[in-house]
């Protein structure tokens, strides 16, 4: 049932999350307002109670910091799924691969869930924890947006709203006055992600030719006629990227003349791409063509002048993609 996939998604999520946290500092002034050191704060992936644990007890007897306060950990918590996220989940998209262009990716609807992560601000003085505090806070209102590329072989980026949902603080200061107090602040998050399946290649099968034959008569051994239909894709956009003119003036959705610069490389019965407008050249007169707008369904939009014409020939009929809403040029015969 299942096959093996692994777009560490929740991984980048873990490291994108911390990343948010790691550049954050504290100032500490003198009586006259002066900055006298200035302390970037550590962040580390871990539960509180490790750190707070190494605060009464330490591995090395000969060392004689146990832990440097302020610092910062965050811990991944847990993993819910979102029902008010859901999508269809017989739905596919396609996407070009990464590596070379040329491969199509299909992949289902990613799956909705919600990840919680908890953020603890560990320090001894409250100035230095409200430092922090005040530097994260505004960010939140209450969500903040983070980029992550979440499957590399498709380039699938989105944005993940990290919302942040309370804040805690307890004052760890029990026992005799030898004992340590610690101010710990913790701030709860909720990461809403997508979870995607496995890709997989679609093989690409672009139809180059078709041919129906019509027999009509009593029997078909003794057919009184026979009609052949045949028929080729047609691109209906430019892909060779040939730009053989420019528009000369603006024209609006109601126009049927178009007049270019130079009409010297334009034929008629032929098709153009205009901004992804295809138009069909039905008269020409000197720079000025007489066309059918928005043929084979492409729409009809108004093009300022300067705007490129791209001629539509056999060899983009050679480079239709596969996903091409393309047309289909037909005759038929009697043989």
């Amino acid at each position: 049932m299942f096959e093996y996939f692994y777009h560490q998604i929740l991984r980048k999520t873990v490291i994108a999350f911390g990343s948010l946290f790691n550049d954050i500092t504290i100032k500490h002034t003198n009586s006259a307002n002066e900055i006298v050191s200035v302390i970037k704060v550590p962040l580390a992936y871990g539960p509180t109670q490790k750190f707070l644990a190494r605060l009464e007890q330490s591995p090395d007897l000969s060392n004689p910091i146990q832990i440097t306060l302020p610092r910062m950990s965050f811990e991944f918590t847990g993993l819910t799924y979102d029902t008010a996220r859901k999508l269809t989940t017989t739905q596919t998209f396609l996407s070009k691969s990464v590596t070379d262009g040329t491969e199509t990716k299909k992949t289902y609807m990613p799956v909705p869930y919600n990840l919680q992560f908890e953020l603890s601000i560990m320090s001894k003085l409250n100035d230095d924890a409200l430092q922090i505090i005040e530097q994260i806070l505004p960010y939140f209102q209450p969500s903040y947006n983070l980029t992550v590329e979440l499957v590399d072989e498709i380039n699938e980026k989105r944005d993940i709203p990290i919302i942040l949902e309370n804040v805690t603080m307890q004052d760890e200061y029990e026992g005799n006055f030898d004992k340590r107090r610690v101010l710990i602040y913790t701030l709860r998050f909720t990461a809403k992600l997508y979870l995607f399946g496995p890709t997989s290649t679609v093989t690409k099968d672009i139809v180059k030719k078709v041919s129906i034959n019509y027999i009509t008569g009593d029997t078909t051994n003794t057919p009184k006629r026979e009609v052949v239909y045949s028929a080729e894709p047609r691109a209906i956009k430019n892909y060779t990227g040939t730009v053989i003119t420019n528009i000369a003036n603006d024209i609006t959705t109601e126009d049927v003349l178009i007049t270019v610069n130079n009409a010297s490389s334009i034929s008629v019965n032929t098709y153009l791409d205009i901004e992804g407008e295809e138009v069909y050249v039905k008269l020409k007169s000197g720079n000025v063509l007489t066309v059918e707008r928005g043929r084979d369904d492409t729409t009809i939009t108004s093009h300022l002048a300067g705007a490129q014409v791209k001629s539509i020939t056999s060899a983009d009929d050679l480079l239709i993609e596969e996903g091409d809403d393309f047309g289909f040029s037909g005759s038929t015969t009697s043989p």
